[in-house]
């Protein structure tokens, strides 16, 4: 049995997210979807998401095509590795050949662990999202300073 991983903020869910997690349950038996912690993000993003982590969990684990869903708030991958176990770690390939990328590898190779890509959803993005809701937000509250 392959026991797949797939981490991720979830934050403002769309189908970059959902294609994610689709794609690497077609690579595995058994996904854990692992979904950041709030003061994960807040410590690597330097701002804590919109949907909370209790929320995003639930959105999470309610998807058909996700086994688990578990809160990851290590700093460390290996350690979630340790707690969870897997063997498979799926990432979007805006990591591929990248630092973060080739150490990610680097590090699940010393366990095992194999890294996999999934094209990421250029057309969609969790920061471009929270772009478009600010300028939505932006002419209503100049009219109220008016």
């Amino acid at each position: 049995m392959i026991i797949g991983y797939a981490a991720g903020a979830f934050d403002l869910f769309h189908v970059g997210h959902l294609n994610i997690l689709r794609q690497a349950k077609s690579r595995c038996d058994h996904l854990i979807a692992g979904v950041v912690s709030d003061d994960r993000l807040l410590e690597t993003k330097g701002r804590r998401p919109i949907i909370s982590e209790d929320e995003r969990l639930e959105i999470v684990s309610s998807i058909n095509f996700v086994d688990q869903a578990v809160l990851e708030y290590h700093s460390s991958r290996l350690k979630t590795w340790q707690e969870v176990g897997f063997d498979v770690f799926f990432k979007g390939d805006d990591w591929k050949n990248t630092p973060k990328g080739i150490e990610l590898e680097k590090q699940f190779k010393t366990v095992g662990v194999k890294v996999e890509y999934f094209p990421y959803t250029m057309h969609t993005s969790s920061t471009k999202l929270r772009i478009a809701l600010a300028q939505l937000s932006a002419p209503s509250d100049q009219a109220r300073q008016a």
